[in-house]
Formats: C-alpha cells, sequence, structure tokens
C-alpha cells in the first residue's frame, strides 16, 4: 500500500471515530466547543505519532509477551510530556479538557494502532499511518464540536453566529447532546457506506 493510501485511509475508510467507533469517550466529554476539540485531536495526533514512531524503531526489539505493557509505558511517556507542555503553554486549554489529556494513554485508538500497525511496520509507514489517524480523528472532533457549539451556544469559535435572539439548543452541550450528535453521524455514515455498497450490487 502507498504512502498516500496510508495516510488517507484514517480520513474516511478507516476513519477512528466513524468507522471503527475508537476513542468515543474523550470525543463524548471534550467536544462541547470547537477549540476544545481541536486541542484534544492536536495532543492525540501528537502521541499517536511520536509513540508509533518509537514503537515501529523497537518492534524487533521487545518480546511478544511483553510488547503490551512496553507500548504502555512508551505512550504514556508522550502523554505525560503532551500534559506538562499544554499545562505550560495553553493553561485555559489545559484547564478545560482536564483529566480527559492523562487519560489518553488508555485511548484505544492509540494503543489500536500500535498493536495492529506500528509494531508491524517500518517507521515511515507508521508515522504516516499516525498522521493519517490522528488527522482523521481531529477532523471527527472538529465536526462533531462544531455542531454542538453552533446549536448548543449559537457560536463557532467563541464568536456568536445568531445574534441575541437565538435560543440555544441546551441539551446539545450536555452529555446527551454528544451521544445524539455522534449517533447521527454514525447512521449517516453508515448510510452513505450502504448506498455505495448498493451502487455496487447493482452494477
Amino acid at each position: 500500500m502507498s504512502l498516500l493510501k496510508e495516510f488517507s485511509k484514517g480520513i474516511y475508510t478507516q476513519n477512528p471515530v466513524f468507522k471503527q467507533a475508537l476513542g468515543l469517550c474523550p470525543l463524548l466529554a471534550v467536544s462541547s466547543t470547537v477549540s476544545n476539540g481541536i486541542g484534544m485531536g492536536i495532543a492525540a495526533t501528537f502521541v499517536l505519532v511520536c509513540s508509533n514512531s518509537i514503537i515501529s524503531l523497537l518492534r524487533k526489539v521487545v518480546p511478544k509477551k511483553i510488547r503490551i505493557p512496553v507500548y504502555i509505558v512508551i505512550i504514556a511517556t508522550f502523554v505525560t510530556i503532551t500534559d506538562l507542555t499544554m499545562a505550560g503553554f495553553a493553561p485555559d486549554l489545559y484547564a478545560r479538557l482536564g483529566i480527559f489529556v492523562p487519560l489518553i494513554v488508555v485511548n484505544c485508538m492509540i494503543l489500536g494502532r500500535a498493536e495492529a500497525f506500528s509494531g508491524k511496520n517500518k517507521l515511515l509507514p507508521s508515522i504516516v499511518d499516525g498522521l493519517g489517524m490522528g488527522l482523521g480523528f481531529t477532523l471527527a472532533l472538529f465536526i462533531i464540536s462544531a455542531i454542538r457549539e453552533i446549536l448548543g451556544n449559537g457560536t463557532f469559535f467563541g464568536i456568536p453566529l445568531f445574534g441575541a435572539s437565538y435560543e440555544p439548543v441546551l441539551v446539545m452541550i450536555l452529555p446527551a447532546g454528544a451521544f445524539m450528535t455522534i449517533g447521527f453521524l454514525l447512521g449517516l455514515f453508515n448510510w452513505l457506506e450502504n448506498r455505495k455498497q448498493n451502487k455496487k450490487s447493482a452494477v
């Protein structure tokens, strides 16, 4: 598979959120505003790319029986770097994301890519895979966050869109709104995929 295909698969065909339903816990918690969503997406992408790189380099050295603990230690190292960097340089964002930055350690998307891809492939494809999956995760966060912020607050990146007369749909900024948004989007993507398959079958 070419590097372009490795990169692009994370955007749609193997999108970690819309296709594989991975990493939903932080997505549900932090997607109330676009700035929060993008911040979490960038943090997860950094951890994913860096951990993929190190795991790929060590794939022939780490015994198979202890690979999962080793992967977790590597991931935790980069999560700690991300956590401290965000606390130092973006304290407001760090305060809003809260515990969900350290919890990137147990994000099943990160460990899943380590086990399924970087632990079996060379460095460059592993980096490209991490970038693609991270971008796909960030894109999903952006879409969900934008829908929730626009409907729930009447703003986009904190900028008012509809004026003072707009009545926000408050449920959209609550946990229930996150579940509803993800549910509708998953349904939409499944419908599009089924429609595509039906067209292929009809040919």
